[in-house]
């Protein structure tokens, strides 16, 4: 037996020395290698499926919103919305783990420092100077905001250090709010926040940290009274016979910043609104009112944001897909589907031309069947099924 032992372990030994070479062979090629090409060498490790969409990481844990930097690196977030919420916002590692980020504090939810901690993180998005902003609505579990909660957070992703906390008050966050979605326009230093819980946008001057609270009783922030519908069944039916319903949610600027669009949940109205409108601090809600534009009828949709030909993708809930919108010719195609994309969430592009997505199956809550993934698909590499736009 001895002689049978030995060998065993002489195999185990080559083994685990050729596994070490061939990490040391990656990691040396990857240093050799510009971001965006390491990026796409690291993610594509994932499952595939027919209709271009890959499956690159999933959780146990629900998660919302996806960014990703210019060099590649992927952040997710879990808002709270249960008591088992170990982590707020974390990086996704090329191996498909995650971390918290941008470390444990600040990950660690201590109820007398909401000010100082992710109470309810709920998006992330990176800008266009790659700094990473974290939105914390800090209303746990849907039960309003915590006083002192609500806040954005600007990190440099250079020193993964927090640059800036931004609080709301009551004012510009007040009770029943929820803040959603955000987009920052980094060369007019100015923030635009979807509010889904009253409806509203809020536009904050990152210069002076003044934030205003607009569009507040306009019929574009509120929910529509439409039915949800996911694989024959209602979604949202409350134990007195009503539906739940949410605003303004999806948010995403033009390439050159001039237009703010915007989409509620529950909907399926396309909006926008110019950007210098927002930014004028003598705007009325009357005169707002009458910048807002209807754009089109698209679908029941969570999350928005512009493909590099200037198309608007937009998640697609009831019929697992992502669909692409023009704003030429006003028609509106599938480009990816799959039953395991189920309520897909957030949206964002990378500099590399991927188009990453959560699934966040709030459909089957408070335990889905499946865990949590997040997908990416190649944009312009899809074979969209057409449909007009109303």
């Amino acid at each position: 037996m001895k002689w049978i032992c030995y060998a065993f372990i002489a195999w185990a030994t080559v083994l685990t020395i050729t596994a070490l070479l061939r990490i040391d062979v990656v990691v040396a090629e990857n240093k050799k290698e510009p971001a965006e090409s390491k990026e796409s060498k690291t993610k594509t490790e994932g499952k595939g499926s027919k209709n271009g969409l890959l499956e690159i990481a999933t959780s146990s844990k629900q998660w919302t919103g996806v960014t990703v930097s210019k060099e590649g690196r992927v952040f997710v977030c879990y808002p709270r919305w249960s008591d088992d919420v170990p982590v707020s916002c974390a990086e996704v590692m090329p191996d498909g783990s995650t971390h918290p980020f941008p470390d444990t504090k600040w990950n660690k939810y201590d109820k007398s420092l909401p000010a100082k901690c992710f109470v309810c993180v709920q998006s992330v998005f990176v800008d266009s100077d790659d700094k990473l902003w974290v939105l914390d609505p800090a209303a746990p579990k849907f039960q309003g905001p915590v006083s002192g909660g609500p806040k954005l957070v600007k990190i440099d992703l250079k020193s993964n250090a927090i640059e800036v906390v931004y609080t709301f008050d009551s004012t510009a966050c007040p009770p029943k709010s929820y803040l959603n979605d955000v987009r920052i326009d980094a060369a007019r230093k100015k923030a635009y926040i979807t509010d889904s819980g009253l409806g509203a946008i809020v536009v904050l001057d990152l210069n002076s940290s003044q934030a205003r609270r607009l569009l507040a009783t306009h019929p574009s922030t509120k929910a529509e009274d439409i039915k949800i519908v996911i694989n024959g069944k209602d979604w949202g039916k409350q134990p007195d016979g009503s539906y739940r319903r949410a605003g303004s949610d999806g948010i995403a600027l033009d390439a050159l910043g001039a237009y703010l669009y915007y989409h509620p949940l529950t909907g399926k109205s396309l909006y926008r609104i110019p950007t210098a409108e927002l930014s004028n601090a003598k705007a009325t809600e009357q005169s707002l009112a009458k910048k807002v534009e209807r754009v089109a009828e698209t679908c029941v949709s969570d999350g928005i944001e512009f493909g590099d030909d200037s198309n608007l993708f937009l998640t697609s809930i009831e019929d697992n897909s992502v669909k692409k919108f023009s704003l030429k010719t006003k028609k509106l195609e599938t480009v990816v589907q799959d039953k395991n994309l189920v309520w897909p969430d957030t949206l964002a592009r990378s500099s590399s031309g991927w188009m990453y997505v959560t699934s966040s199956q709030i459909n089957l809550m408070p335990a889905p069947p499946t865990p949590y993934r997040l997908f990416k698909f190649r944009l312009g590499e899809t074979k969209p099924s057409t449909g007009a736009a109303k």
